[in-house]
C-alpha cells in the first residue's frame, strides 16, 4: 500500500513501544516494576476526590454537547484567575485555549508557527520536540545538555543555534529529567531570544519561545519560574502549555491549556477546531469549579506531592547506596515532576548469556529481564543509545514496588561481566 513520505517516514513514540511491550510480559505473568510511562497508576495516585464528584454531577447536568473552540469560558476565567494568582501572569479570557491535554496544544504550536524547513531548536533529552519537527516538516537541531547543569540548556548551549531560528522550545521542570530551570539560567536564556530577535528585519518571523510548563505545580522545594514573569517585554513572543493532566494525577481526564499571544492562540484553536481535539465539556465544567479553589488544591497539592517525593527519594537513595557499593550507576537529585534521572553505566558489558550490551536499550531488556524493572533509555528523548542515562517515571508503582525493585537490580548488575 503506497502511504505518504510522512507516514512512511514516522517513527512511533519508543516510550509507548517499550510501555506496551512490557505491558505485554506483564499479561503473560511477569511481575514488572513498570518506570517507562509518564502516567499513573491510579490505584496508588487517583485524581482527587472533588474533581472526581464535579465530573460526575457535570454529567448528571447533561454537560455533554460539543464545548465551544476554545474551551468553556469558566473554565477559561479559572486559568486567567490561577496565572494571576500563582504565576503573576496577566492574561485575558481570549489568551487562553483549552484542549484534550498537552499535547495538541504543541502540535497546534509548531503548526501555527513553523513552515517546512524552519528552524526548531530544542534541549537533549526532551520529550518528543524531536517528533513534533518531523511532523511540521521543521529543521530540527537538538542541543546536547549535560549533567553539570542537570541536564538543562544554557544560554551558552542555545546562543550558536539561534540565529535564524523559528521556535526555541524549553520545558521546566524538564520531562524526562525532572530538574528545573534556575531563575538566572532562565534569564539568561531570556536575553538571548530578546537580543535576537532585536537584530530581526521587520519581515522576518520573531524568534518564539515554547515553554511547558505542565509540571510547574509539581515542584520539591524549588521555585518554578516563567519567561514573562522574568522578562515581561517577551510575553508578545512565549507560548504556555500547561494543565491538569500531572498536577492532578488527572492524565485520563484530558484537560489541558495553552495561553499567549491572542493572534496565535487564535491560529491554534482554528486548527484545533478542524481537528476536534477538545476536551470533554463534562470535565472542563468540573475542573473549572475545582481548580478554581486554589485552598482545595493546595491540600491535593501537598499530599500528592508528599507521597510523589517519598518514592523518587527512595529511588534515588536506592541507586546511591548502590553507587557506593561499587556499581556504576548514579542520579540527580529530584526537583520536580515524577521523573528520576538514572545513570546505569553498562554498556559494553557481558550477560551471563554471553550477549555484549551494545546500547542503552539492551541495557534496559537487560534489567526488566534480569531485574523486572524497566525504564526509558535517553535515546528516547533525542539522545545516542550510546548513552548511559535512564528515566524512571514513579507514577505507575507503589513505593513498596520500589523498594523491592533496588535488591533485584542490584543483582541483575552483579551479574555483568
Amino acid at each position: 500500500m503506497n502511504v505518504s513520505v510522512l507516514a512512511n517516514t514516522l517513527i512511533g513514540s519508543e516510550i509507548i513501544k517499550i510501555g506496551n511491550e512490557v505491558n505485554d510480559m506483564k499479561r503473560k505473568g511477569a511481575q514488572i516494576a513498570n518506570l517507562t510511562i509518564g502516567d499513573f497508576d491510579p490505584s496508588i495516585f487517583p485524581i482527587p476526590e472533588a474533581l472526581k464528584t464535579e465530573i460526575v454531577e457535570a454529567y448528571h447536568q447533561n454537560q455533554t454537547n460539543y464545548p465551544p473552540a476554545d474551551g468553556i469560558l469558566a473554565l477559561r476565567e479559572t486559568i486567567v484567575d490561577v496565572l494571576k494568582d500563582r504565576y503573576s501572569l496577566g492574561y485575558s479570557i481570549s489568551d487562553v485555549l483549552v484542549a484534550g491535554g498537552s499535547r495538541p496544544l504543541i502540535y497546534a504550536t509548531y503548526l501555527a508557527l513553523i513552515d517546512p524547513g524552519d528552524k526548531v531548536v530544542y534541549p537533549a533529552p526532551s520529550w518528543n520536540n524531536n517528533h513534533y519537527c518531523h511532523l511540521s516538516s521543521a529543521k530540527g537541531i537538538a542541543v546536547e545538555t549535560t549533567l553539570e547543569n542537570n541536564f538543562m540548556p544554557t544560554a551558552a548551549q542555545l546562543r550558536p543555534h539561534l540565529k535564524g531560528a523559528t521556535l526555541l522550545a524549553l520545558c521546566s521542570p524538564l520531562n524526562p529529567t525532572g530538574t528545573m530551570f534556575t531563575q538566572e539560567q532562565l534569564v539568561e536564556i531570556c536575553d538571548l531570544v530578546i537580543e535576537e530577535n532585536e537584530s530581526r528585519d521587520v519581515d522576518e518571523k520573531p524568534l518564539y519561545i515554547l515553554y511547558d510548563q505542565i509540571y510547574s505545580l509539581l515542584t520539591f522545594g524549588k521555585e518554578h519560574v516563567n519567561p514573562v514573569s522574568l522578562r515581561p517585554e517577551l510575553k508578545d513572543y512565549v507560548i504556555y502549555i500547561d494543565g491538569i493532566s500531572k498536577c492532578l494525577a488527572s492524565t485520563g481526564v484530558r484537560v489541558g491549556w495553552a495561553f499567549g499571544p491572542e493572534g496565535i492562540i487564535n491560529k491554534m484553536k482554528a486548527l484545533l477546531g478542524h481537528i476536534g481535539a477538545w476536551a470533554p465539556k463534562a470535565e472542563q465544567v468540573a475542573v473549572a469549579k475545582y481548580f478554581k479553589n486554589s485552598e482545595q488544591v493546595d491540600q491535593f497539592l501537598d499530599s500528592f506531592k508528599t507521597q510523589v517525593r517519598l518514592s523518587l527519594d527512595e529511588l534515588y537513595n536506592g541507586f546511591q547506596r548502590l553507587r557506593k557499593e561499587g556499581f556504576h550507576v548514579d542520579a540527580v537529585v529530584p526537583m520536580g515532576a515524577i521523573y528520576l534521572t538514572l545513570k546505569i553505566d553498562c554498556i559494553g558489558k557481558t550477560t551471563p548469556a554471553g550477549d555484549v550490551l551494545k546500547n542503552s536499550a539492551d541495557v534496559n531488556f537487560y534489567l526488566i529481564k534480569e531485574a523486572q524493572t524497566a525504564l526509558v533509555p535517553f535515546s528516547a528523548f533525542g539522545n545516542k543509545e550510546s548513552m548511559a542515562w535512564f528515566r524512571a517515571s514513579v507514577g505507575g508503582c507503589s513505593l513498596q514496588d520500589i523498594k523491592e525493585m533496588m535488591p533485584r537490580i542490584a543483582a541483575a548488575l552483579s551479574k555483568l561481566s
